[in-house]
């Protein structure tokens, strides 16, 4: 017998074909927020869901006793109450592959963005033309160590992009082996060496009871004051008033984000305010190509709990605090970029 399936939001045609093809019932949900979703489950008690944007709360899991799968259409998850899917039998899968590529761009583009001061030059140039030209600060990126915290999906394919722009990369991870990093990253174990040394420290790890909070003043002060902390994973990784104090007084050169702690931003947010700080709506993984990805991956999941197959990309609950840990490193086989190569 076909599912019900609830979309919260749309999907891209792709996935939704799949999905009606097989000949399940989908229910396009009567609104974004998770009031319009538990609403929706109390109705109609679909048997799986795929889910873009909407908080689903434990309370929206155990409204349903028939739901089956949850399914992230994307790769971050921290919005989806994982152990109460867990606690109620829903298995529970996202697409983690589906925009790896789009953030990896997004987090290039900000350094470019941020290397070139595109903020203060945005608003100065038309009428101050060669104070823009000749006065504002404007860097290159080849030559630059880039030291990346999570080396996951996203912060290797940054890492391949980075040593493509002849940038020297660090890579942080303690979770995986250092085989598994790209050729041409050099692996610490030290998360200290990262903000020490880098020119640009990018965040590519979940929000978790270790990470949250990660980038406070400490490590901000450990920082190159000609440095910029670049932020495409999650707010919760860094102490926004922290963050403001060190972009307005100097102590790191500016930052650029696509990820802040309260979405959609609060106009009165300080950051703001700041000619070195970029920060986008937290569009990273909404290029048009990885809709179409993670729709299809999204859709391919429920199909395969369907058909009692073993899912491609399930979630898995993790401890961060007690998994297990790698000390082993790996030094790139290739000379360092430096200021006068050519």
């Amino acid at each position: 017998m076909a599912w019900k399936i609830l979309l919260p939001q749309e999907i891209m045609a792709e996935g939704r074909q799949l999905l009606e093809d097989a000949g399940h019932t989908i229910i396009d949900g009567r609104g974004f927020e998770t009031a319009d979703v538990l609403a929706d489950m109390k109705e109609h008690q679909p048997d799986a869901m795929i889910v873009r944007i909407t908080p689903i709360t434990r309370q929206v899991i155990e409204t349903n006793p028939n739901l089956k799968v949850v399914v992230r259409h994307g790769a971050g998850f921290d919005a989806l109450d994982v152990k109460a899917c867990h606690d109620n039998g829903v298995q529970t899968l996202y697409a983690p592959v589906a925009n790896s590529a789009s953030v990896a761009e997004t987090a290039l583009l900000l350094i470019l963005e941020c290397s070139r001061n595109v903020i203060a030059l945005r608003k100065t140039w038309v009428n101050a033309y060669y104070e823009a030209k000749l006065k504002l600060r404007k860097n290159t990126i080849g030559g630059k160590t880039l030291g990346i915290v999570g080396c996951g999906n996203i912060g290797s394919r940054l890492a391949v992009r980075a040593l493509a722009m002849n940038m020297n990369v660090l890579a942080y991870d303690p979770f995986k082996p250092a085989a598994d990093f790209p050729d041409g990253v050099e692996v610490v174990r030290d998360l200290d060496r990262i903000f020490t040394e880098s020119d640009y420290v990018s965040l590519h790890a979940p929000n978790t009871p270790v990470t949250h909070d990660l980038v406070n003043r400490e490590r901000l002060a450990m920082m190159k004051p000609t440095a910029f902390l670049i932020n495409t994973a999650r707010g919760g990784l860094v102490v926004e008033e922290d963050l403001y104090a060190a972009c307005k007084n100097g102590v790191i050169a500016g930052a650029g984000l696509d990820a802040i702690r309260k979405e959609p931003v609060d106009p009165a947010n300080p950051l703001l305010t700041l000619n070195n700080v970029i920060i986008y709506p937290h569009i990273g993984g909404n290029t048009s190509e990885a809709a179409h990805r993670a729709s299809y991956f999204a859709a391919l999941g429920v199909q395969e709990v369907y058909e009692g197959k073993t899912p491609t990309w399930p979630i898995h609950d993790i401890d961060y605090a007690t998994a297990p840990t790698y000390t082993d490193t790996k030094k790139p086989n290739r000379i360092p970029a430096g200021l006068f190569d050519y």
